[in-house]
């Protein structure tokens, strides 16, 4: 699954394109902590089991951000969002919210699902697969699918991953190391060793994201200064 640190990269690309000259190092600190906070649902785990990806991953969240902002600045006579940080802050805080979309929410729901609609709705949702133009098959795409995830079995009593038959591994999970005995008696009898992964990044492309992004703030801020 893509990190916090792919995310918050994802976001600052974003926050570096869609604020122009306002780029600075305030506004790169909104978008980067807007963009980790649907991640800290992993928190809820221990109490609340498949609230990763369900808690902060619901696109009812953005939605509401969403919502207050725009009932603060046009619902209002006077919106207090404007009157204490001014017309850059209003957009600061509208990127913002397009970046807990784009840079937090919908990479998970390209990389293994997230709960869109919790706690309306509860069910994990992914979009993945392949969209190109054959000559032979004409135009092919395997994005959109409705039907049960196979990994939870196939006919009439497969079941959709929801929060109560599904959660994402985290930090808190600890699994058998890998290549170790799964039945936790080594040779001499001891505990079985297990680990917990703290994820950077798990594939070539992400871990790319992290320096361009790290360039990209770098020169925008340099030039901000």
């Amino acid at each position: 699954m893509p990190s916090t640190l792919v995310h918050v990269s994802i976001a600052l690309l974003l926050a570096a394109g869609l604020l122009g000259d306002e780029f600075d190092r305030e506004s790169a600190l909104v978008v980067a902590a807007a963009t980790a906070l649907p991640d800290l649902d992993v928190a809820l785990e221990p109490v609340l089991s498949g609230a990763h990806r369900s808690v902060g991953h619901t696109f009812l969240l953005p939605a509401l951000l969403l919502a207050v902002l725009l009932w603060d600045v046009r619902g209002r006579s006077r919106s207090a969002l404007r009157e204490r940080y001014g017309d850059r802050g209003v957009r600061v805080a509208f990127v913002a919210v397009a970046c807990v979309v784009g840079a937090a929410i919908v990479p998970d729901l390209v990389v293994g699902g997230v709960n869109a609609l919790y706690p309306i709705h509860d069910q994990f949702y992914t979009v993945d697969g392949r969209l190109f133009y054959s000559t032979d098959r004409g135009w092919v795409q395997t994005l959109v699918d409705l039907s049960p995830d196979p990994k939870q079995g196939t006919g009439a009593g497969s079941q959709p991953r929801t929060t109560r038959n599904f959660d994402f591994r985290t930090v808190f999970d600890a699994e058998p190391t890998l290549g170790v005995d799964e039945s936790g008696a080594g040779d001499g009898g001891g505990p079985q060793r297990v680990e917990r992964l703290f994820p950077v990044a798990m594939t070539g492309f992400r871990l790319w994201l992290l320096p361009l992004a790290a360039f990209v703030t770098a020169v925008r801020l340099r030039r901000a200064d």
